[in-house]
């Protein structure tokens, strides 16, 4: 499957919202993240060009920073940054009652917005530039590597 393909599959209250939140990762995310498709959803990662070893649950695939999917009673945006970083989840936390006007629906690395017309764009584009690819090479190994 690709994004498009995904993308086109999705209820009618979702594609734009979807879309948008797509874009505005891509826009804001450093140099070097690469949009793809995996684990059945839109991704950006890093590339095996860059990062060979690829993700140490599935080596063959390039090592994941973001996806997006829809589920069904919300769209996840799943952030590995936020995960394995505390400062960065806590900041994120503490931004998001500023531009929402929901309760954050959150778990370890999934943001989930059920209400399309309240997805915190402005915010999610200011999480996406916090992190270069180095930092998260970095924060990856020294959180999920066993040494």
């Amino acid at each position: 499957m690709t994004t498009k393909k995904y993308i086109e599959g999705l209820a009618e209250d979702r594609k734009v919202p979807f879309q948008k939140l797509l874009n505005i990762i891509s826009e804001s995310l450093p140099n070097g993240f690469e949009p793809d498709f995996i684990y059945k959803m839109p991704a950006f990662v890093v590339p095996k060009s860059i990062y060979p070893n690829g993700y140490h649950c599935t080596p063959e695939l390039p090592l994941p920073f973001i996806n997006i999917a829809s589920q069904k009673k919300f769209i996840g945006l799943y952030h590995m940054g936020i995960y394995a970083n505390t400062e960065l989840c806590d900041w994120f936390v503490k931004e998001y009652p500023k531009h929402c006007k929901y309760k954050l629906d959150m778990g370890k690395s999934c943001i989930r917005f059920k209400k399309m017309d309240d997805i915190p764009f402005e915010l999610i584009a200011e999480l996406s530039k916090k992190m270069t690819i180095q930092s998260w090479i970095e924060l990856y190994e020294k959180s999920f590597l066993k040494k």
